[in-house]
């Protein structure tokens, strides 16, 4: 599994999965679930005792506009899904192979549109130590899985972000994630943008920049 090493520079965040950090997460995430069509699961977990998150690179056999990009493990939500965190549980397991218990969900973040105007639900959830779980990853569906360390996402250097405007003038910025073994762009990069507003408050700062659009003369 691929991610880059050395820590430092950003400061200690080695307590951001500890029980404290766990309930001031929770509390803040508490009143995040809603209705979406679709869910991620925002996979926190430790490497070699630092923590990171998780991605995948999706597998270029996929049809679709999301084939090769660097994503959460998640999907569209399945008529037999109770609600946002089951989708990314299921998700979670038919793509990785894990089975992430309903216990290590600290909460939802706030429902975003794709790409594509579809609402998607980021479900948190600690997965523990990396070097405990065995990854399977589906080759139908995941072509790699790599980590970040959060120190590494927190360094400026790592930091980027693209302008973007229509045809019709309106214009908007949104975040990018460099320096790792693939460049975290999109909407992962915006989930992982709020997941670090989350697990440490003040340190890191917001790209995203998407005024509102002013209504037709």
């Amino acid at each position: 599994m691929a991610g880059p090493g050395g820590a430092g520079g950003a400061g200690d965040v080695g307590d951001v999965l500890s029980g404290d950090s766990e309930r001031r997460c929770r509390a803040r995430l508490a009143a995040g679930a809603a209705a979406a069509a679709a869910a991620v699961l925002v996979p926190l977990c430790s490497v070699r005792g630092r923590p990171a998150l998780l991605f995948t690179l999706r597998s270029r056999r996929l049809a679709g506009p999301h084939s090769g990009d660097v994503s959460f493990p998640g999907g569209r939500r399945d008529p037999a899904d109770g609600d946002a965190v089951a989708t990314a549980l299921r998700e979670t397991r038919e793509e990785l192979g894990v089975a992430v218990a309903v216990t290590s969900v600290w909460g939802q973040l706030r429902t975003l549109p794709d790409r594509h105007g579809m609402t998607v639900a980021p479900v948190v959830a600690n997965l523990g130590p990396l070097e405990a779980l065995t990854l399977n990853p589906n080759p139908d569906e995941v072509e790699e899985v790599f980590t970040l360390p959060l120190a590494h996402l927190l360094r400026e250097e790592n930091q980027g972000y693209t302008h973007f405007r229509t045809a019709s003038g309106y214009g908007y910025t949104l975040p990018v994630f460099l320096n790792g073994p693939h460049k975290v762009w999109g909407l992962t990069a915006i989930i992982t943008e709020l997941t670090l507003e989350l697990l440490v408050p003040g340190r890191y700062r917001r790209k995203t920049h998407v005024p509102p659009r002013k209504a037709p003369a």
